[in-house]
Parts: structure tokens; sequence; C-alpha cells
């Protein structure tokens, strides 16, 4: 896996709206969706994945932290590039800024995506409850998960 990782800044958005559209379609964020969350890094931390050697973007993830929780808001890496770790390395860094402000992290996936609920799953995350309809295009269901950090000292 040759790729590293940065804060995602406005230029990257072309891009992330092209993976976006690859992996999400119909249930897509907005370009504006992103633009509005790039401008609150107060509580905001989105990074890209980009490949070491061309510099592309090859993956993306978001956290939103509030005060006593946060949510992984997105991930996602382009399918040529799936099972090489990239979403796991995204995963890791947000939950390591996650474990920085807040006790927990939650999120929600796709209840019909077993493959992505396991991943969450090897990350210490469990299931709590269902959203039905909750991807409005689709209808689909989502799962809602949390992992609770471990605090010591």
């Amino acid at each position: 896996m040759s790729v590293r990782l940065r804060g995602m800044t406005s230029a990257d958005l072309p891009r992330v709206m092209v993976l976006e559209e690859e992996l999400f379609a119909p249930d897509t964020w907005t370009e504006w969706m992103y633009r509005d969350e790039l401008a609150q890094p107060e509580t905001r931390h989105y990074l890209v994945a980009e490949d070491a050697a061309s510099g592309d973007v090859v993956g993306y993830a978001g956290l939103i932290a509030y005060d006593e929780e946060a949510h992984i808001a997105t991930i996602g890496v382009t399918g040529d590039r799936q099972h090489e770790g990239i979403g796991a390395l995204l995963l890791d860094a947000l939950l390591a800024e996650a474990d920085r402000r807040v006790p927990a992290v939650l999120l929600e996936v796709r209840a019909d995506d077993e493959a992505t609920q396991a991943f969450y799953r090897r990350r210490g995350f469990a299931e709590i409850g269902r959203r039905p309809n909750y991807y409005p295009l689709s209808g689909k269901d989502a799962v809602v998960m949390v992992r609770e950090v471990v605090r010591h000292g």
C-alpha cells in the first residue's frame, strides 16, 4: 500500500465527488455538503488518501466531533484499491483523532452491507440499533454502531 493521508481541501472535491458517485450512488453527498463540512474545522476532521506515486486521491474519510461523541461521517476507497488496507488506515486515523476528543464514536452503515459492518466490528464497533429508510434515495435501512473509548489515567 503506497498511500499517504493528508487533510482534505476544497481542491480535492472534484475527485471526491467522482468517488462519492462510484461508491455511494444513489445516496451521495453533494459538493455543497462537503464544502459545508470543510468550513467547520473546529468540529470536523476530513482526510484524503492519495497514491504516493501519482498523487491521485484514492480514498477519503470524515469525522464530526462534538463534546461528548463523534460520528464517522463518511469513509470510502475507490473500487480498484479496496482490500489494500487504505480504508483501515483512514478509519484508524479518524479514531485516533476521536480518541483525543470524545468518549464514544458512532456511525451508520447500510443494513445490507455485511462486509462493511464486519470491518467496523474489527475496530471495536458494536451494533446498537437500526434506522429504517435512513438512506432516502435508495430506501435502505442503516445499522447504528458505537465504539466506546477506554480512557487511561
